[in-house]
């Protein structure tokens, strides 16, 4: 089986089995998706929820966030990874927001990516979980599966290239839930150190065994 041969494949199963998907975050704002992404990263969605509630409470706009000290909001986030530098962006992000966008979260990824803590992949995750757009996060996840199920080149070694070639590759219309159809997959199916392999539905044609399969 080809590469193209390959999406074919793979998208066709996920329409089918997982037609209604998004992020696994609790959120109502734009704001709370954008605190919520920034906060997982190198930690898991089901932490992030556990502490998410009490912090919107205290603080659900950039407006409130903004008025707050740094030792404020790292009450609230101490469980998570990296908190001392994710309380420090927090404040930083609510008052840019205030002061530069009008109490609004920015759409374009030029803006997304000015606020502190922000990078490429937390930007396509707000892009298109929020803003409904065409974007491809790629985290961990979605680059190991990306790998592991042949969909890119082993010259795609870098997140930013692993997603110019699924955007390359997935129609538009299917970019938004690909994301997390790869995600999950990742986080639930194909594991990094001991991948399901038994519950896999493309067994029968994954190249683990390929160079650069990412499969140990």
């Amino acid at each position: 089986m080809n590469r193209k041969e390959r999406y074919v494949y793979i998208l066709n199963y996920f329409r089918k089995k997982m037609p209604n998907v998004s992020t696994e975050l609790h959120f109502g704002s734009a704001f709370q998706l954008l605190v919520s992404t920034l906060l997982s990263a190198q930690c898991t969605d089901k932490r992030i929820n556990q502490i998410t509630p009490a912090l919107f409470r205290r603080y659900p706009t950039p407006q409130e966030m903004a008025k707050a000290e740094v030792e404020d909001v790292l009450e609230y986030i101490k469980t998570v990874s990296y908190p001392n530098a994710k309380s420090k962006h927090l404040v930083e992000m609510a008052r840019m927001i205030v002061d530069d966008f009008g109490g609004i979260v920015p759409e374009t990824m030029e803006e997304l990516t000015k606020l502190p803590g922000v990078g490429r992949k937390t930007a396509n995750v707000l892009q298109a979980v929020w803003f409904g757009k065409a974007t491809m996060a790629v985290d961990t996840h979605v680059y190991r599966v990306s790998h592991r199920l042949g969909l890119v080149p082993k010259t795609a070694n870098t997140p930013y290239k692993v997603e110019r070639e699924l955007l390359r590759n997935i129609p538009k219309e299917d970019v938004p839930d690909a994301h997390h159809w790869l995600l999950l997959h990742g986080r639930y199916v194909c594991l990094s150190r001991i991948p399901k392999c038994p519950e896999c539905p493309f067994g029968s044609f994954c190249p683990k065994l390929l160079e650069n399969s990412k499969l140990e």
